[in-house]
């Protein structure tokens, strides 16, 4: 079993900071890449920031220059900055992850989610 635990949203005024952190537990043979989707009321899920096993990173236009996704491999756990913050961001947060289990000396990949983390950035 495996699990996505995101922390670090909350209340902050314009251009302010959070970082979010989402951290991943259980039976995990590999992670693949991580990253960061959210959600704004009545609107549908958007990509926000992703990063694989090698580094590489990649952003949604929206967040470009401000946010910065970094990864901690021995924790498991991927992090979201976010700077310069707008009311346009007020968003539920949701951690993804590729995860590689083994099971029977297979390997199976699924995509994982987080629970979601709460931002809101008042004007």
């Amino acid at each position: 079993q495996v699990q996505l635990v995101e922390s670090g949203g909350g209340l902050v005024q314009a251009g302010g900071s959070l970082r979010l952190s989402c951290a991943a537990s259980g039976s995990i043979f590999s992670i693949n890449a991580m990253g960061w989707y959210r959600q704004a009321p009545g609107k549908q899920r958007e990509y926000v920031a992703g990063i694989t096993s090698g580094d590489s990173t990649n952003y949604a236009d929206s967040v470009k220059g401000r946010f910065t996704i970094s990864r901690d491999y021995a924790k498991n756990t991927v992090y979201l900055q976010m700077n310069n913050l707008k009311p346009e961001d007020t968003a539920v947060y949701y951690c993804n992850a590729r995860i590689t289990t083994r099971q029977a000396l297979r390997d199976i990949i699924n995509d994982y989610w987080g629970q979601g983390t709460q931002v809101t950035v008042s004007s």
